[in-house]
């Protein structure tokens, strides 16, 4: 593990982003969640307009991935505001007011949701079709207009061109189970489709011959290919899936989201892990911390969850593609952002926010 670690946190480094003097560098970690991920847009909508912090990494898996190359593609062409524009633009077309073709909107519809809402037709239909059939029965020809809509939306050339940013996405491989990084200079709509396939509703995306499910299976996010490939210690975790639930999921909805909100969670905490074992070995003075290969760095961790009531809705309303509830999702991540920042911009660059101990040993929230 030792090994592994000094190959994700030693070596290096590249260089600073160009024009954002006077700011603080920091990482960012978006996770994926179905229709939750409207609350990360207005994270980043508030940190973008906010204007104080300067983005050098960017990881993110399912519909964090689809943030994240929102993100990536808006400040590689125009900035900041632009960012903000591509986001906006994008949720509103994912709304059910965003007049998308019926395949697109079909396909955006199974993106945001884990099954699709309860108690409607639909609901009903695809509920008895898939106790027999799969996404390869009822979708034969592999037909994934999902791409069609991330390619009206993204610039991959201008991605692919923009080295001052550091782009992850990661996906699940399906033959081996391993984690699948793609990176910036190569990124293409497949990659942001594979890993946003959720295998109960999607067939396997493939890429160069071989098959990707979810991203959020295995990386949700892949938080160290950030710690190894950029120079800020300072790392934004935006965390959709609660770690912990008050009570027991009883209805087989709630069971469900509670399973995927587990499953979603466990490579995360695994790599949380291992960066609060790297950090208490460097205040003991087993390890030496610097920028070596032989040598590790000390990762601040910054979180910003999704909390309060926005965190209880129940597994049905979760589901909602309205735009007045990913409009309500992206108010409370400005919101939270702004809290965020209120409380723990002194701390960027010097210290964490996060208690990792207690994270990990599940002794508070």
């Amino acid at each position: 593990m030792i090994e592994f670690l000094s190959r994700a946190f030693g070596g290096d480094k590249n260089s600073a982003p160009k024009g954002n003097k006077g700011k603080k560098r920091i990482n960012l970690a978006l996770q994926g969640g179905g229709a939750l991920g409207s609350f990360t847009w207005g994270v980043l909508d508030h940190l973008l307009e906010d204007g104080r912090l300067s983005i050098e990494g960017i990881s993110g898996a399912s519909a964090g991935a689809v943030n994240a190359v929102m993100l990536a593609d808006g400040l590689a062409r125009g900035g900041p505001e632009e960012a903000r524009k591509r986001l906006a633009d994008f949720w509103r077309a994912a709304s059910l007011g965003g007049n998308l073709p019926d395949l697109q909107r079909r396909a955006v519809d199974r993106l945001f949701s884990f099954v699709p809402l309860e108690g409607t037709p639909v609901g009903f239909w695809f509920d008895a079709m898939s106790r027999y059939l799969s996404p390869y029965d009822v979708n034969p020809l592999n037909i994934n207009p999902l791409k069609d809509l991330i390619e009206r939306f993204v610039d991959f050339d201008a991605i692919r061109a923009a080295t001052d940013l550091k782009l992850f996405v990661s996906a699940t491989n399906v033959v081996n189970g391993q984690l699948r990084l793609f990176k910036r200079e190569e990124m293409t709509a497949d990659m942001i489709v594979a890993s946003a396939c959720l295998p109960n509703l999607f067939r396997a995306v493939e890429i160069d011959g071989i098959p990707y499910w979810d991203g959020g299976y295995v990386g949700n996010p892949a938080l160290y290919p950030l710690i190894g490939a950029t120079e800020t210690e300072s790392l934004l975790l935006v965390q959709i899936n609660p770690l912990k639930r008050k009570e027991v999921p009883k209805t087989n909805p709630e069971i469900l989201a509670r399973v995927n909100e587990i499953t979603f969670n466990s490579s995360l905490m695994a790599e949380l892990r291992g960066l609060s074992f790297v950090g208490k070995l460097i205040d003991e003075g087993k390890l030496t911390r610097g920028t070596k290969p032989s040598e590790y760095r000390r990762i601040n961790i910054h979180r910003i969850a999704l909390e309060g009531t926005a965190a209880s809705l129940d597994a049905g309303i979760r589901l909602n593609t309205d735009y007045d509830f990913f409009e309500m999702l992206r108010n409370n991540g400005r919101r939270a952002a702004r809290r965020f920042l209120d409380a723990h911009y002194d701390d960027i660059g010097v210290k964490s926010s996060v208690d990792l101990e207690a994270d990990v040993h599940h002794e508070s929230e």
